[in-house]
């Protein structure tokens, strides 16, 4: 099957030639002619299978055949998204793909100033990309109008309830026509998701191209077995003993992303990282220049977990277990993208075996575990099975017994010499050993 058999147009077909697209993949397959057909969709597809092309060729056509020219401060198709990089990975998709035709496209997101973007949609936007947050601010100011609204996409909605975005959709489905077309599209969906579907979808095409929250079988998975204390020692110990190449590392806190990129730069490697805290054109720049190849190591936390698209990324490195298991997949499916091949590499400590068992029974997977020879750790994790099983709790190290710290001071549990506090009341009797106990005067 090709792109034109699927019922494009000629400037879209130039396009997708000129980026060497040849074939659809089966979510475009699916989602491009019933987004022509004005179907609402409901579709499930991993991440990396070409999601944002299933609906942004089709919505581009549209727009481009049908409807009256965009007013001032309107726009006529809607694209959420969860997160700013991936707002701004779709806008920039729709770029590419719309190069050849007379539509405006913008991205809103917040992290920068609120000025430039009320300017930009005084012209009118065609395909307007936007967080939830910063897309209400502009309502609640009147710079943007939906009475020209065509169609509505939720990008990684699931994402959106995760993140606590429930109340600012509420408000933005409220403002919305009611006649419309609705798609929503994500690698996983949660049962509030389809709730939400079955109340914002008409008669909705159901897409599943691939197995709920599986992922891609591009990307080879593994975990090695290491204490939490030595996780950067042992990451550093890989980068050198495997030569890697570039590497998207994950860790679970903004603290922990950059004490990471310390130490890795301290180690002579280019390093830089996305964080929550870092100030949006920090976070844009800090991607670009890995996507240039002059940044080896990105670190960042589950912000960049969704909506970075990069291509040829070998590794991806979990230097935490993500709190949601879903974000695994969504983490490894920076890599192995668009047919390649990846890997994914997890260092698991014990006190993350509950999140192991619960990503292995959402993948439907048990992960291999490979051993460090000089990082075997202390406290092993428990083996694991599907079920989301922990066949065997780790043991706790045994304390050794205190022995009596000098004359007139007795440790035995709760007990305590009376010298040692001489105005507090003992919590137990302290023992007689071979007498009265006597209590010194102060």
């Amino acid at each position: 099957m090709t792109f034109a058999s699927l019922g494009l147009i000629d400037p879209l077909l130039r396009t997708l030639d000129a980026l060497d697209y040849r074939t659809p993949t089966p979510v475009q397959k699916e989602a491009i002619p019933a987004v022509l057909k004005g179907r609402d969709l409901l579709a499930a597809a991993q991440t990396g299978t070409g999601k944002t092309a299933g609906f942004a060729l089709p919505l581009l056509q549209k727009l481009t055949l049908q409807g009256p020219k965009v007013a001032s401060n309107s726009v006529r198709a809607l694209v959420l998204t969860p997160t700013r990089e991936l707002a701004e990975q779709v806008q920039q998709s729709v770029q590419r793909y719309g190069e050849n035709l007379p539509l405006r496209s913008y991205a809103v997101y917040g992290g920068v100033s609120i000025n430039p973007q009320m300017m930009a949609l005084r012209k009118g936007i065609d395909l307007l990309v936007a967080t939830p947050g910063r897309l209400l601010d502009l309502y609640r100011q009147n710079a943007v109008r939906f009475e020209q609204l065509q169609v509505l996409v939720l990008d990684e909605a699931d994402r959106m309830l995760d993140l606590g975005f429930a109340r600012e959709l509420d408000e933005l489905f409220a403002a919305l026509p009611k006649k419309r077309q609705t798609l929503l599209f994500s690698a996983t969906f949660s049962d509030a998701i389809r709730q939400l579907a079955g109340e914002l979808l008409r008669d909705p095409l159901n897409i599943e191209v691939a197995p709920r929250n599986t992922a891609a079988k591009s990307v080879k998975q593994w975990l090695i077995p290491v204490d939490k204390k030595r996780k950067s020692e042992l990451f550093l110990h890989l980068l050198a003993e495997q030569r890697w190449g570039q590497v998207l590392v994950f860790a679970k806190t903004r603290k922990g992303v950059d004490q990471l990129v310390e130490e890795v730069q301290a180690a002579g490697f280019a390093a830089d990282s996305i964080h929550g805290d870092k100030p949006q054109p920090s976070r844009l720049r800090a991607l670009e220049r890995f996507k240039a190849g002059e940044v080896q190591i990105l670190v960042a936390t589950d912000v960049a977990a969704r909506g970075l698209d990069i291509h040829d990324l070998p590794q991806v490195v979990n230097l935490d277990l993500p709190i949601v298991a879903e974000d695994y997949v969504h983490r490894i499916g920076r890599t192995g993208r668009a047919g390649a091949t990846g890997e994914a590499i997890s260092l698991v400590c014990a006190d993350e075996v509950d999140q192991l068992a619960a990503i292995e029974n959402l993948i439907g997977q048990v992960l291999p575990r490979r051993d460090e020879p000089d990082f075997i750790p202390d406290h092993r994790v428990p083996q694991t099975a599907l079920g989301g099983l922990v066949l065997k709790k780790p043991k706790k190290p045994k304390q050794p017994k205190a022995a009596p710290a000098g004359k007139g001071k007795i440790h035995l549990g709760n007990w305590f010499d009376a010298s040692e506090k001489p105005d507090a009341k003992p919590i137990r009797k302290a023992p007689s050993f071979g007498g009265k106990p006597t209590r010194k005067k102060p």
